[in-house]
């Protein structure tokens, strides 16, 4: 049985103490091996205490950046997890100081994502919303409110992860022409330094690049007035990767047509904020990744693959680059 906060300070001899959130544990209940002294917390009061005593360590809370102070009190940890796969709320330059591993969930959201994007897209281009406001005032239209077919259109994918990579595949699907932007060349794809200079040939971009000081800001001002007018920008990385302000100009101005946002600044947006009441704009609250229910048992079933390489001393995976943030 695995014990709680409560149960026990100290480590048992010649185990692992490894510490997980409730939520995991109970997928973990009587699979995890005989060397793993298994360590359970319910809150991130809880987590802090538990930490000191780490050597692995999945310590996801809700808000991911709760849980920097229990990483920093977590001396012995050596290995640490996540299930999510954007890693900025971590301080991964005590991690890298420390010599601890890193591995996130890329990958484990990838579909959910991926259909939310497309969701996110037709929801737009036949006006939906409009057509579920229509029902609450039960109210029958005689016109579609959205005209706009995805056949035929062009997309900008800038990120192409395991989730810039499923959106292409869905995206072909609608016959819609996709770009995408990567570091390597490939057929289909351009470098990180022409996407700028042909901004104005698509009529969706989607953001899905981790957030690391390269990405800040990467769509500004100048990136927006270079899109078509009709174009949708479609967000689904980090709110940091946008200029919000210069977006909710952007869109109040007609300089660009919508724009769908699964993540914004600063999250849970606070009652009253402008983006709420921007028409135009789609804010998903960071639902994408949440509108599963296999989340934990893809992650689980790839943490106790990982418990048994780091047992027998091979690597794990996905293993993030502490250096590059992602």
């Amino acid at each position: 049985m695995p014990t709680t906060p409560a149960d026990s300070q100290t480590a048992a001899p010649d185990r692992t103490v490894v510490v997980v959130n409730g939520m995991v544990a109970q997928f973990l209940a009587g699979r995890v091996p005989d060397w793993v002294d298994l360590r359970v917390f319910g809150s991130a009061e809880q987590l802090l205490e538990l930490a000191p005593l780490a050597e692995i360590g999945w310590f996801d809370l809700l808000r991911p950046d709760k849980m920097p102070p229990a990483i920093v009190a977590a001396t012995r940890l050596r290995w640490l997890n996540s299930i999510y796969a954007g890693v900025d709320a971590f301080p991964l330059d005590v991690l890298a100081q420390r010599g601890v591993v890193l591995t996130n969930g890329t990958g484990i959201n990838a579909i959910t994502i991926a259909e939310y994007v497309v969701m996110g897209m037709l929801t737009i281009a036949k006006g939906y919303r409009e057509v579920v406001h229509a029902q609450d005032r039960q109210e029958w239209l005689h016109e579609s409110p959205g005209k706009r077919e995805l056949h035929g259109s062009h997309a900008l994918i800038l990120g192409a992860g395991e989730i810039g990579g499923r959106v292409a595949r869905m995206l072909v699907g609608f016959d819609v022409d996709v770009t995408t932007v990567r570091r390597s060349p490939a057929p289909g794809c351009i470098g990180p330094d022409a996407w700028r200079a042909r901004l104005g040939e698509f009529d969706w971009v989607i953001l899905a690049v981790p957030a690391t000081p390269d990405t800040q800001g990467m769509i500004g001002a100048d990136e927006l007035a270079a899109m078509k007018p009709t174009a949708v920008l479609i967000n689904i990385a980090r709110g940091s990767v946008i200029d919000q302000d210069a977006v909710i100009g952007a869109l109040n101005s007609g300089k660009l047509g919508a724009a769908f946002l699964d993540v914004c600044t600063p999250e849970p947006l606070p009652p009253g904020h402008p983006l709420w009441s921007v028409p135009n704009a789609h804010v998903t609250m960071h639902l994408s990744g949440r509108a599963q229910d296999q989340m934990f048992t893809r992650g689980v079933e790839r943490f106790l693959v990982n418990l048994d390489r780091w047992h027998r001393g091979e690597a794990v995976a996905p293993m993030v680059d502490l250096g590059a943030g992602y």
